[in-house]
C-alpha cells in the first residue's frame, strides 16, 4: 500500500494574502470558496497536489527544510525580475559562470523558493527543457 501526496501544506500569517502571491507566482486559480480572511487558502495547480496555505500564529524563525523550486516558461532572469516585482525578495544568488544554477527567492512571508533556469535558457543552450524523466537537474536537488 502507499499513499498519495494530495497537497504541500504552507504556515503564514496571511493564507490568502500568501495564496494570492503564489496563484499569480503559477498563473493558477485560488479554490472559488477561498475568501480573503479565511484561515486555509488552496491554489489549484493543473496537474500535482493543491497549494494549501494554513494561517497559524507563530512566525517563521529558520530556513525552510522543504522549499518549491520554479522552472519558467521564459528565461531565470525574466523570471526572477517577475517574481521580485510580485513581492519576492532574493536571498541568494547561485548562478554558475557557465549559466547554470538557480536563484533563491523568499516570498512575502520569508518562504524560500529557487528559480532554476528556465525553458528558453535550457533551448538557448542546447539543452532538452523537458528530458525524459524529472525536468533538466541545474537545481538544489543536482548539487
Amino acid at each position: 500500500m502507499t499513499s498519495h501526496i494530495v497537497n504541500i501544506a504552507v504556515d503564514c500569517a496571511d493564507a490568502h494574502a500568501l495564496a494570492r502571491f503564489w496563484s499569480e507566482v503559477t498563473g493558477q486559480p485560488l479554490h472559488p470558496r477561498d475568501r480573503p480572511g479565511d484561515p486555509e487558502v488552496r491554489v489549484l495547480l493543473p496537474q500535482g497536489p493543491v497549494l494549501h496555505f494554513n494561517q497559524v500564529p507563530e512566525p517563521k524563525t529558520v530556513k525552510n527544510r522543504l522549499h518549491l523550486c520554479l522552472r519558467p516558461e521564459t528565461s531565470r532572469e525574466e523570471e526572477t525580475e517577475r517574481l521580485l516585482a510580485l513581492g519576492a525578495t532574493e536571498v541568494a544568488d547561485r548562478r554558475n559562470p557557465d549559466g547554470t544554477g538557480w536563484r533563491v527567492l523568499a516570498d512575502p512571508e520569508g518562504n524560500e523558493l529557487c528559480v532554476l533556469r528556465g525553458k528558453r535558457d535550457l533551448a538557448a543552450a542546447g539543452e532538452d527543457p523537458a528530458p525524459a524523466g524529472w525536468p533538466a537537474a541545474d537545481g538544489p536537488a543536482a548539487g
